[in-house]
Protein backbone atom coordinates (compact mmCIF):
# COMPACT_ATOMS: atom_id res chain seq x y z
CA UNK A 1 0.00 0.00 0.00
CA UNK A 2 1.41 3.80 0.74
CA UNK A 3 4.71 4.01 1.78
CA UNK A 4 7.27 6.49 3.19
CA UNK A 5 8.61 6.58 -0.32
CA UNK A 6 4.70 8.02 -1.59
CA UNK A 7 5.69 11.00 0.69
CA UNK A 8 9.14 10.80 -0.36
CA UNK A 9 8.39 11.36 -4.05
CA UNK A 10 5.59 14.31 -3.67
CA UNK A 11 7.92 16.23 -1.58
CA UNK A 12 10.57 15.94 -4.44
CA UNK A 13 7.98 16.83 -6.61
CA UNK A 14 6.88 19.74 -5.08
CA UNK A 15 11.05 20.89 -5.12
CA UNK A 16 11.14 19.99 -9.05
CA UNK A 17 7.67 20.07 -10.43
CA UNK A 18 8.19 20.19 -14.13
CA UNK A 19 7.93 17.90 -16.83
CA UNK A 20 11.29 17.14 -17.19
CA UNK A 21 11.81 15.94 -14.01
CA UNK A 22 8.80 13.90 -13.77
CA UNK A 23 9.57 12.07 -17.00
CA UNK A 24 12.98 11.34 -15.42
CA UNK A 25 11.41 9.75 -12.28
CA UNK A 26 8.59 7.90 -14.23
CA UNK A 27 9.22 4.93 -13.00
CA UNK A 28 9.02 5.64 -9.35
CA UNK A 29 5.88 8.04 -9.67
CA UNK A 30 4.25 4.25 -11.26
CA UNK A 31 6.11 1.97 -8.45
CA UNK A 32 5.72 4.50 -5.43
CA UNK A 33 2.67 6.42 -6.52
CA UNK A 34 0.21 5.40 -9.27
CA UNK A 35 0.39 1.48 -8.20
CA UNK A 36 -0.62 2.19 -4.82
CA UNK A 37 -2.99 4.67 -5.11
CA UNK A 38 -4.97 1.72 -7.63
CA UNK A 39 -3.96 -1.07 -5.39
CA UNK A 40 -5.78 1.18 -2.60
CA UNK A 41 -8.87 1.26 -4.89
CA UNK A 42 -9.45 -2.36 -5.87
CA UNK A 43 -9.01 -2.96 -1.95
CA UNK A 44 -11.96 0.05 -0.97
CA UNK A 45 -14.70 -0.95 -4.11
CA UNK A 46 -16.71 -3.88 -2.57
CA UNK A 47 -17.07 -1.79 0.53
CA UNK A 48 -17.61 1.41 -1.44
CA UNK A 49 -20.49 -0.25 -2.98
CA UNK A 50 -21.69 -1.38 0.31
CA UNK A 51 -22.26 2.04 1.37
CA UNK A 52 -24.00 2.88 -1.90
CA UNK A 53 -24.25 1.09 -4.78
CA UNK A 54 -24.52 4.38 -6.55
CA UNK A 55 -20.64 5.41 -5.74
CA UNK A 56 -17.84 4.14 -8.10
CA UNK A 57 -14.79 2.81 -7.14
CA UNK A 58 -12.65 2.30 -10.17
CA UNK A 59 -8.96 1.41 -10.36
CA UNK A 60 -8.08 2.79 -13.72
CA UNK A 61 -4.98 4.78 -14.68
CA UNK A 62 -6.88 7.30 -16.64
CA UNK A 63 -10.74 7.99 -16.30
CA UNK A 64 -11.39 6.21 -13.07
CA UNK A 65 -10.81 7.01 -9.14
CA UNK A 66 -7.52 8.28 -9.47
CA UNK A 67 -7.39 11.75 -10.30
CA UNK A 68 -5.07 12.86 -13.20
CA UNK A 69 -1.29 14.20 -11.11
CA UNK A 70 -1.94 17.47 -14.11
CA UNK A 71 -2.67 20.37 -13.14
CA UNK A 72 -5.32 22.20 -14.63
CA UNK A 73 -3.21 25.90 -15.89
CA UNK A 74 -5.35 27.58 -18.85
CA UNK A 75 -6.96 29.77 -16.24
CA UNK A 76 -4.29 29.92 -13.26
CA UNK A 77 -1.40 32.51 -12.53
CA UNK A 78 0.27 28.93 -11.16
CA UNK A 79 1.72 26.86 -14.32
CA UNK A 80 3.34 24.29 -12.41
CA UNK A 81 2.15 21.22 -14.41
CA UNK A 82 1.56 18.70 -11.68
CA UNK A 83 -0.27 18.39 -8.23
CA UNK A 84 1.79 17.63 -5.45
CA UNK A 85 -1.14 15.10 -4.13
CA UNK A 86 -2.85 12.23 -4.43
CA UNK A 87 -6.82 12.72 -4.73
CA UNK A 88 -9.06 9.85 -5.40
CA UNK A 89 -12.82 10.20 -5.91
CA UNK A 90 -15.17 7.64 -5.48
CA UNK A 91 -17.64 9.83 -7.50
CA UNK A 92 -21.78 9.33 -7.92
CA UNK A 93 -22.39 7.33 -10.92
CA UNK A 94 -24.83 10.41 -12.25
CA UNK A 95 -22.48 12.85 -12.18
CA UNK A 96 -19.55 14.00 -14.67
CA UNK A 97 -16.77 15.18 -12.76
CA UNK A 98 -15.11 16.40 -9.21
CA UNK A 99 -18.13 18.14 -9.00
CA UNK A 100 -20.26 15.58 -8.14
CA UNK A 101 -21.31 14.11 -4.94
CA UNK A 102 -18.89 11.79 -3.60
CA UNK A 103 -15.86 10.55 -0.97
CA UNK A 104 -12.44 11.88 -1.60
CA UNK A 105 -9.15 11.05 0.34
CA UNK A 106 -6.27 13.52 -0.28
CA UNK A 107 -2.76 12.55 0.60
CA UNK A 108 0.05 14.37 0.63
CA UNK A 109 3.49 15.34 2.74
CA UNK A 110 1.15 18.45 4.34
CA UNK A 111 -1.95 17.36 4.72
CA UNK A 112 -4.40 13.85 4.22
CA UNK A 113 -8.00 14.44 5.04
CA UNK A 114 -11.26 12.54 3.61
CA UNK A 115 -13.80 14.57 2.29
CA UNK A 116 -17.29 13.99 1.51
CA UNK A 117 -20.15 15.68 0.04
CA UNK A 118 -20.03 18.33 -3.10
CA UNK A 119 -17.56 20.41 -3.98
CA UNK A 120 -18.39 23.80 -5.90
CA UNK A 121 -22.01 22.66 -7.33
CA UNK A 122 -22.94 24.75 -10.60
CA UNK A 123 -25.84 27.36 -9.66
CA UNK A 124 -28.43 25.16 -10.60
CA UNK A 125 -27.57 22.40 -8.21
CA UNK A 126 -26.39 25.05 -5.72
CA UNK A 127 -29.92 26.40 -6.10
CA UNK A 128 -31.66 23.21 -5.59
CA UNK A 129 -29.60 22.57 -2.53
CA UNK A 130 -30.43 25.89 -0.80
CA UNK A 131 -34.30 25.13 -1.25
CA UNK A 132 -33.33 21.70 -0.12
CA UNK A 133 -31.81 23.59 3.51
CA UNK A 134 -34.64 25.76 3.38
CA UNK A 135 -37.68 23.16 3.27
CA UNK A 136 -35.57 20.22 4.83
CA UNK A 137 -33.91 21.90 7.71
CA UNK A 138 -34.30 18.99 10.21
CA UNK A 139 -32.56 16.27 7.80
CA UNK A 140 -29.74 19.04 6.95
CA UNK A 141 -29.25 18.99 11.18
CA UNK A 142 -29.12 15.71 11.75
CA UNK A 143 -26.52 15.01 9.03
CA UNK A 144 -24.49 17.83 10.16
CA UNK A 145 -24.52 16.10 13.81
CA UNK A 146 -23.69 12.71 12.52
CA UNK A 147 -20.63 14.20 10.76
CA UNK A 148 -19.56 16.21 13.94
CA UNK A 149 -20.11 13.38 15.92
CA UNK A 150 -17.56 11.31 14.04
CA UNK A 151 -15.12 14.47 14.09
CA UNK A 152 -16.08 15.31 10.66
CA UNK A 153 -16.45 19.30 10.35
CA UNK A 154 -18.44 20.77 7.42
CA UNK A 155 -15.67 23.39 5.57
CA UNK A 156 -15.08 25.50 1.75
CA UNK A 157 -15.88 28.67 0.93
CA UNK A 158 -18.86 30.75 1.90
CA UNK A 159 -20.86 34.02 0.68
CA UNK A 160 -20.48 37.68 2.30
CA UNK A 161 -23.98 38.02 2.07
CA UNK A 162 -27.03 36.20 2.46
CA UNK A 163 -27.92 34.71 -1.22
CA UNK A 164 -30.26 36.09 -3.02
CA UNK A 165 -33.92 34.97 -2.02
CA UNK A 166 -33.17 34.16 1.27
CA UNK A 167 -34.11 36.56 4.75
CA UNK A 168 -30.33 37.58 6.84
CA UNK A 169 -32.23 36.04 9.71
CA UNK A 170 -32.61 31.74 8.22
CA UNK A 171 -31.75 29.78 11.14
CA UNK A 172 -29.85 28.50 8.78
CA UNK A 173 -27.61 31.38 7.40
CA UNK A 174 -24.70 30.25 7.81
CA UNK A 175 -25.31 27.12 5.93
CA UNK A 176 -27.83 29.04 2.86
CA UNK A 177 -24.42 31.05 1.79
CA UNK A 178 -22.34 27.91 1.53
CA UNK A 179 -20.56 27.86 -2.14
CA UNK A 180 -19.16 23.75 -1.34
CA UNK A 181 -20.91 21.15 0.89
CA UNK A 182 -18.52 19.54 2.16
CA UNK A 183 -17.11 17.58 5.16
CA UNK A 184 -13.42 16.82 5.63
CA UNK A 185 -11.83 14.77 8.60
CA UNK A 186 -7.90 15.25 9.07
CA UNK A 187 -5.48 12.30 9.31
CA UNK A 188 -2.26 12.23 10.03
CA UNK A 189 0.71 10.31 8.05
CA UNK A 190 0.86 7.66 10.43
CA UNK A 191 -2.51 6.63 9.39
CA UNK A 192 -2.08 6.77 5.71
CA UNK A 193 0.31 4.05 6.05
CA UNK A 194 -1.44 1.45 8.47
CA UNK A 195 -1.49 -1.23 6.77
CA UNK A 196 -5.42 -1.31 7.21
CA UNK A 197 -5.90 2.08 5.89
CA UNK A 198 -8.53 0.90 3.67
CA UNK A 199 -10.71 -0.36 6.72
CA UNK A 200 -10.12 2.63 8.17
CA UNK A 201 -11.55 5.10 5.90
CA UNK A 202 -14.00 2.89 5.20
CA UNK A 203 -15.60 3.09 8.64
CA UNK A 204 -15.29 6.82 8.71
CA UNK A 205 -16.90 7.12 5.74
CA UNK A 206 -19.52 5.38 6.89
CA UNK A 207 -20.51 8.23 9.31
CA UNK A 208 -21.31 10.50 5.78
CA UNK A 209 -23.96 8.75 4.86
CA UNK A 210 -26.46 11.38 5.93
CA UNK A 211 -24.81 13.79 4.31
CA UNK A 212 -24.82 12.19 1.05
CA UNK A 213 -28.14 11.18 1.14
CA UNK A 214 -29.37 14.61 1.60
CA UNK A 215 -27.00 16.46 -1.01
CA UNK A 216 -28.69 13.08 -3.56
CA UNK A 217 -31.92 13.99 -2.71
CA UNK A 218 -31.76 17.76 -3.32
CA UNK A 219 -30.24 16.98 -6.37
CA UNK A 220 -32.85 14.34 -7.68
CA UNK A 221 -30.20 11.66 -7.65
CA UNK A 222 -30.29 7.92 -6.25
CA UNK A 223 -28.20 7.34 -3.27
CA UNK A 224 -29.75 4.28 -1.54
CA UNK A 225 -26.99 3.81 1.19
Amino acid sequence: MFSKRTFDFLQQLEKHNNRDWFKQHQTEYEADVRTPTLSFIRDMAAGIQALSPRLMAVPKKVGGSMMRPQRDTRFSADKRPYKTNIGIHFRHFQGKDVHAPGLYVHIAPDECFLGSGLWRPDPRALRSIRQCLDENPRGWNNAVAALNAAGFELAGDSLIRPPKGFDAGHPLLNDLKRKDFIAVLPLSRDQVLTDDFSTLCLTKFSAVGQLMAYLCFALNLDYCG
